[in-house]
């Protein structure tokens, strides 16, 4: 309704005064606790049905679903550097007085190109940066460790250093292994996730839908941008803000203009936003102003209605919630101020929430290093980190993947930075990380050590029930080491104690406890159809094919579970292949399956993923080290409570893991 002069007009202003004063129950302030609570319970803030959209459309949105890797990425072994890969065993005691001449394979392994030749000891294969590590090769030497022999005779090289096994190689499944949760549900994908779900090859994704959110502004005395300006007029700034903000924060927005203060006309614009939206907001029409009839449109549009109208805030005491039809409808301050204060305490979660969207963070945190970090002097460095909690502060834990990896930047919270005048931060040191991005927030449980497709379905089943899990898998004596520096709540293992033929335990500190997972079996992998493996088990096996010169072995790092356990099996001996040493039971396999190598020890359940042959060697103990004195720490304690609940235990059998007692 128009203001305007006149005793007619005197006389409606005074008698609606009258009629807003009587109105009491409409502005009964509230805490704003009890604001909050009443509004949660009456509007579920949960994240809403799926949609699928194309990869490129992805940008921004939420994951619906955790997402395993359909490949090895990369899907084969490869060449870090321009040069020539090798046989590492051939280097021994190359100096610039003592070149080691290697004779050339006729072939160049640019990248797309399939090896067709093996590397033979005393031979050298020219190889791109890319490119796939031929059978029999090690390590890769750069072009500028070597020179083109001189002479007539057949093309060769001489090598003026060693080369150490592994040397300038990316494993198979070294950045992310086929079958491993790579991004969990939650996840806001932004250009670092797109990057790794089309490393994956993956076209479209399921992702969280948007909310639609209608945006209108009341009050006669507004006037839309870009209009001429009125006496008495001001321009609609919050229709504009809450718009942008409901962007921000994952929403859709549904525009609607302005409505005057005339009721007829605004309750059909809410009809209309509650037929088409999933939340309605209006900004102004919430104070006991004669002008305001928002409150008695809100008790026509169906219950519960008006939760609450007034809350103990400064600036946003006006502030209307409501509830009709199923949806939230939230009634602003008119003040700028009041309105976008009001808005994020109490809107934006909800938006937040129904987009699938994390509670927002601070752009930047304080933390505390648990390690020194070297540096090199004169040069400024950045460090990638995760966010672990801290016994008193946060801990800014580095990321070790290097620079070819799409997941070291998606594992971050953020980074931060060493000086150039430093050569290092010690252990103890406060830094302060720079988020990426400030969606981000500290995971509630840091699992650090031996990945496994169990613990992926643990992590997935805590989610579930509110608690967020980062994972990151350094191997078993990492994630123990990691432990005991305090970076990470579990540490995740599989190690055997050859003196004791005990898993796990005897590794542990007197202020560490040990939760029993599962069994997994591990076994010699091959390819099917190999004779030199029919009829054998898998100890007759290895004995026949330490002896095999033709029989190149796959290994495992140093420092896992599964290579303490094939030094047990090799007692000492050094097997073609031996040097050849990937950090995952995916590469291992991928070694077999593409024929770069003939045998080698993984778990059953990748060897079936990749369609491999298997002979059982034993039943290993898969466990979770933690400190005892936080076994009572809500998201540490809820780990260890769904680890022994039988549906877990059901799940993991029907994962193939034999089912351990979890006593402690």
């Amino acid at each position: 309704m128009n203001r305007t002069e006149g005793p007619e007009a005197t006389e409606d202003f005074l008698a609606r005064l009258s009629r807003a004063a009587r109105q009491e129950q409409f502005l009964h302030v509230v805490s704003r606790d009890e604001a909050a609570a009443r509004f949660r319970a009456a509007i579920p803030h949960a994240a809403m049905l799926a949609e699928t959209v194309p990869l490129a459309a992805a940008l921004g949105r939420v994951l619906s679903a955790d997402i395993a890797s359909p490949i090895d990425v990369p899907p084969f072994d490869r060449a870090l550097v321009d040069g020539f890969a090798l046989r590492s065993s051939d280097t021994l005691g190359a100096s610039q007085a003592e070149p080691r001449r290697l004779g050339l394979n006729h072939e160049i392994l640019a990248c797309g190109v399939a090896p067709r030749l093996a590397v033979a000891p005393g031979t050298a294969t020219a190889i791109a940066t890319g490119g796939v590590i031929p059978r029999g090769a090690d390590a890769v030497v750069m072009v500028e460790a070597t020179e083109l022999a001189s002479g007539d005779g057949p093309l060769a090289i001489d090598l003026d250093r060693v080369a150490s096994p592994g040397q300038f190689v990316g494993y198979a499944g070294s950045d992310m292994a086929r079958g491993e949760t790579v991004l969990r549900r939650g996840t806001v994908i932004s250009a670092r996730e797109i990057g790794m779900l089309a490393a994956c090859g993956l076209g479209t994704i399921e992702v969280v839908r948007r909310p639609r959110v209608a945006v209108l502004s009341t009050g006669d005395e507004l006037v839309a941008p870009g209009e001429p300006l009125p006496a008495a007029g001001i321009y609609d700034s919050n229709g504009a803000i809450v718009a942008a903000s409901v962007t921000e924060n994952g929403g859709d927005p549904v525009p609607l203009g302005i409505v005057a203060d005339d009721e007829p006309a605004l309750e059909a614009a809410i009809r209309g936003a509650l037929s088409d939206c999933n939340v309605v907001i209006l900004s102004g029409g919430t104070s006991k102003g004669a002008g305001d009839v928002s409150h008695r449109i809100l008790a026509r549009l169906g219950e519960p209605g008006i939760l609450v109208h007034g809350v103990a805030l400064k600036p946003g005491k006006p502030l209307c919630l409501a509830k009709a039809q199923g949806k939230a409808i939230v009634v602003l301050p008119g003040f700028p101020t009041s309105a976008m204060f009001t808005f994020h305490e109490f809107v934006v979660p909800l938006i937040r929430a129904l987009a699938g969207l994390p509670p927002r963070e601070e752009e930047s945190v304080d933390a505390v290093l648990p390690q020194r970090m070297a540096s090199e002097l004169g040069r400024m460095e950045f460090v990638m980190a995760s966010l672990s909690r801290g016994r008193e502060a946060p801990v800014a834990v580095p990321l070790s993947k290097g620079s070819g990896s799409v997941t070291a930047f998606s594992q971050a919270d953020g980074f931060f930075a060493i000086p150039a005048a430093r050569s290092g931060i010690e252990a103890g040191e406060r830094v302060s990380l720079t988020r990426i991005g400030a969606r981000t927030r500290a995971p509630d449980l840091t699992i650090v050590g031996s990945h496994c497709i169990g613990l992926d379905a643990i992590v997935g089943l805590l989610a579930e029930r509110g608690v967020r899990a980062r994972t990151i898998w350094v191997g078993s004596s990492g994630g123990l080491a990691s432990l005991k520096r305090g970076e990470c709540d579990i540490a995740s293992m599989h190690l055997l104690d050859p003196k004791t033929g005990r898993y796990n335990a005897p590794f542990l500190t007197p202020a560490l406890r040990l939760a029993k997972g599962w069994g997994r079996m591990q076994g010699v992998v091959f390819r099917p159809g190999d004779g030199r493996f029919a009829g054998r088990d898998a100890a007759e096996a290895v004995s026949a094919l330490v002896r095999d010169p033709d029989a190149i072995m796959v290994n495992r790092n140093t420092g896992s579970g599964t290579r303490l356990l094939i030094d047990g099996v090799l007692n000492g001996a050094r097997p073609a292949g031996f040097w050849n040493q990937p950090r995952s039971h995916n590469a291992v396999a991928a070694a077999v399956a593409q024929g770069r190598a003939d045998w080698g020890v993984a778990i059953e359940s990748v060897a079936r993923a990749y369609g491999l042959g298997f002979l059982p060697l034993t039943d290993e103990h898969y466990d979770f080290a933690y400190a005892e004195d936080r076994a009572q720490e809500p998201a540490l304690a809820a780990f260890l409570s769904l680890l022994a609940e039988p549906e877990t235990r059901a799940a993991l059998a029907g994962l193939g893991f034999a089912i351990r007692d979890t006593t402690p």
